[in-house]
């Protein structure tokens, strides 16, 4: 059963979303400058990312996604050595740190999510952001 605090998260989370989709209708079209200012919108942004719990294990991952050592290592840039100790049994292992986690859950949401994802914004997703 959640706790409180969980479904406070939830009801934060959901009125930041609607915030957003409030700012959004409301957004201005000026250009951007550089370096852009942090409005209300980018705010709630930060907050939404900061605490959002994203994380995926290697054993999930596996679980989930016919995938070797070497491609584990390749999303969570790592080596395949390192992956080998968050796999291995016993005084050998060593826990994957909390950014390899995270890159294994935004794996798993590009994998889950890649059609629905508009051509454009992969684009943006794979290139370099010119300024």
């Amino acid at each position: 059963m959640p706790t409180n605090r969980s479904n406070d998260h939830l009801i934060k989370c959901q009125r930041a979303l609607d915030r957003l989709a409030q700012l959004a209708r409301s957004q201005s079209t000026r250009p951007h400058s550089y370096p852009r200012p942090i409005t209300e919108r980018e705010r709630i942004l930060i907050d939404l990312y900061s605490y959002c719990p994203l994380s995926m294990t290697p054993q999930e991952f596996y679980g989930k996604w016919q995938v070797n050592q070497e491609d584990i290592g390749n999303i969570c840039y790592r080596s395949t050595h390192a992956v080998n100790t968050w796999l291995a049994q016993g005084p050998r292992y060593k826990s994957p740190s909390s950014d390899s986690l995270h890159h294994l859950a935004l794996m798993d949401f590009l994998l889950e999510n890649f059609e629905a994802i508009p051509k454009d914004l992969l684009n943006r997703l794979c290139s370099k952001v010119k300024v």
